[in-house]
């Protein structure tokens, strides 16, 4: 019999690996307890108002692709971190989100990637907003503890998270 092991899952900043500080919970039980804690939409929006405002520092929102962004959106300030799950590399609802957090919606917390975060969306990613990514591929392991993130030096468009103009072109902006 063959023995399957869990890949690993480590938590990335832009600023390298950390220790993480949230938990995933399936219900708001978890919070009578100490620490931070990301909750189902669900549960989130069961808590009590005062609950949530009370407990805003340590409250997260775990939201699954069909999870409509609109049930929180009047909610944001009352949380401190937004995770967007990826369930397959060919669904890219999160990515909306992810720019509807911060463009259009302006959410100043922690926006993180989690489930099926791979090598070539990670620069994307970033550029959308999204700053915490829980890892477990293993080749994107490898390659972000040898600093090596990828992606294209150059973009037409403009995203949540602004660069520099690049050379004569107001369009063309250059990886910094």
């Amino acid at each position: 019999m063959t023995e399957t092991t869990t890949p690993e899952t480590r938590l990335w900043t832009p600023e390298g690996f950390r220790e993480d500080e949230w938990a995933h919970a399936e219900s708001a039980d978890a919070l009578s307890g100490n620490g931070r804690f990301i909750l189902p939409l669900q549960a989130f929006l069961d808590l009590d108002p005062e609950v949530r405002r009370s407990a805003k520092e340590r409250l997260g929102v775990l939201l699954q692709p069909g999870d409509q962004l609109e049930k929180i959106a009047d909610l944001l300030d009352q949380l401190s971190l937004v995770a967007l799950v990826f369930p397959a590399f060919s669904d890219g609802r999160s990515f909306s989100k992810a720019e509807l957090l911060r463009g259009r919606y302006h959410f100043e917390g922690a926006v993180r990637a989690t489930g099926q975060v791979l090598v070539d969306p990670l620069p994307h990613m970033l550029r959308l907003g999204f700053d915490e990514f829980e890892i477990s591929n293993p080749v994107l392991l490898k390659r972000l503890e040898e600093d090596r993130i990828g992606g294209l030096g150059l973009y037409y468009q403009p995203a949540a998270v602004p660069e520099p103009k690049g050379p004569k072109y107001s369009w063309r902006r250059v990886r910094s």
